[in-house]
């Protein structure tokens, strides 16, 4: 209804050209005819298939319209009607780029309006306007469902499945359904009734199985590919040694975030310093494990682009798939990349950031920004304040009560028994090494057993830990700048 009502108010503003992007294109045809029923409009539809043809009642066109397949024809056609009526095209995307006279036909029927008011709809899966035509059009967007229309619409598969099963009873529980909601938030109702039908069909049950699953299937109907990518597996917290600090920090502000019952102001992201190889990215990860949420990566260098103005409209689109996909956490690695102070680039680097900036101020979606940064130095002070991040963690190289743990880790990930090593010897001759380096060692380590064809001890481990030169020797003195920097405006992670 709501739908309904806002596209009358577009009509009533004499808008002449409005843009609906949809793959829910039955949809947006229903509400376009009650619209042109209690407007008493007429109302014909265009495809490069079918033509031109009328679709309201008691309405009828020249008999040669309905062979208009061409948009060309069809643009004419309407330029040359004295009766105003709606007319929805559909896909006419392609040769608004392909061919300038269509732009220019559209344009005429625009500049036209105030004397026959024509309204030309372009319905598309996905549509740009050019600049040409830009400012005589405006956008539509169909409302998606709500969290009662997405339960409602569980509940209703859930009883096709039933009925289709001799009235077996679908195995769930009150708080898997509630988390299915909200990860199906953002989707139409036809994209809901299909991951919910796939949740159900493939085992007779919903659990918290199915949640990956279905954010998985969101993120690829969504199109997302490009800049951003969907990290399939996170971390969970039992994965990374050490960071206390860290995991109590998250642990407290869990619930706040993900809506369950707490009336505190949900946090916003966080920052995470620190060494190369200390397990940034891991903590990142472990943020979206610990929280049950969906992880999107944003790969800063993937946004840059030559043309002016295509850098910034990247980031944008980039942010706007996040929100779409929240509640998330959405991991910006190595930001100094992109937001880095600088004159060299153009100004790109500033108008990125002033665009994120912006999106940081006014969103309202349940996005928590984990961003990882090596030299936070490079990054301008208006980014890391507090009010844009909560706080800036230091993530340090592991002391020797984590490193021992960090060797349990990787043995156990690798099928060997961390009990038959010895744990202390390892971290003592690991002092200086990150957790990256550790499992390195682990790794070179098993070809050199392999290789002797006998089965990896302590000593394997030991003599790779001897062959090598960590980064915090080879590079002691940038290592140390970071540390001294760190001490007093961080707090350790």
């Amino acid at each position: 209804m709501q739908d309904t009502n806002d596209l009358k108010l577009m009509l009533d503003s004499r808008i002449p050209l409005i843009v609906i992007e949809t793959h829910e294109e039955k949809k947006a045809v229903d509400m376009l005819l009650r619209v042109a029923r209690e407007k008493d409009r007429e109302l014909h539809r265009w495809s490069i298939t079918d033509g031109l043809r009328p679709m309201s009642f008691g309405l009828e066109l020249q008999p040669k319209s309905s062979q208009l397949t061409e948009p060309e024809e069809v643009l004419q056609h309407i330029k040359s009607q004295d009766r105003p009526g709606l007319y929805l095209l559909c896909d006419l995307h392609p040769f608004l780029a392909e061919q300038p006279k269509i732009v220019r036909l559209i344009k005429d029927i625009a500049l036209n309006h105030l004397s026959v008011p024509h309204v030309i709809i372009l319905l598309s899966h996905r549509l740009q306007l050019p600049p040409e035509i830009s400012r005589y059009g405006a956008s539509f967007r169909l409302s998606l469902p709500s969290d009662e229309r997405i339960m409602a619409i569980i509940r209703e598969e859930a009883r096709h499945w039933s009925k289709e099963n001799n009235n077996a009873r679908l195995k769930t529980d009150n708080a898997t359904l509630r988390k299915l909601v909200v990860n199906l938030q953002g989707l139409s109702a036809s994209d809901v009734r299909r991951l919910v039908r796939q949740a159900i069909w493939n085992d007779g049950a919903i659990t918290q199985a199915d949640i990956p699953a279905v954010n998985k299937a969101k993120f690829a109907l969504m199109d997302m590919e490009g800049a951003m990518s969907f990290e399939y597996e996170t971390a969970d917290f039992s994965q990374v040694a050490g960071l206390e600090n860290l995991k109590r920090w998250l642990l407290a502000r869990k619930d706040a975030f993900t809506g369950n019952g707490s009336d505190l102001e949900s946090p916003k992201g966080i920052m995470l310093l620190g060494i190369q190889g200390g397990g940034k990215s891991l903590a990142a990860k472990a943020v979206a494990g610990a929280w049950g949420l969906p992880l999107l990566r944003l790969d800063v260098g993937a946004l840059y682009n030559k043309y002016h103005g295509e850098t910034e409209r990247n980031l944008r689109e980039a942010l706007d798939m996040a929100d779409a996909m929240s509640p998330c956490v959405l991991w910006l690695d190595e930001i100094e990349k992109a937001m880095s102070q600088g004159s060299s680039d153009g100004g790109t680097s500033r108008r990125l950031l002033g665009t994120l900036l912006t999106w940081m101020a006014e969103r309202k979606s349940q996005v928590f920004l984990a961003a990882t940064s090596n030299d936070i130095s490079k990054l301008p002070p208006e980014l890391i304040r507090k009010g844009r991040m909560d706080e800036i963690f230091f993530v340090d190289l592991p002391d020797e009560k984590v490193r021992q743990a960090i060797f349990s880790i990787h043995l156990s990930k690798r099928d060997l028994d961390p009990s038959q090593f010895d744990l202390e010897q390892l971290a003592a001759a690991s002092d200086g090494f990150s957790g990256a380096e550790i499992e390195q060692a682990i790794v070179a380590a098993r070809y050199c057993a392999r290789s002797e064809s006998e089965v990896l001890n302590t000593e394997h481990v030991l003599r790779e830990l001897s062959d090598t030169s960590p980064l915090s020797v080879i590079m002691s003195e940038e290592i140390h700048k970071l540390r001294h920097w760190a001490a007093e405006r961080t707090i350790p992670a």
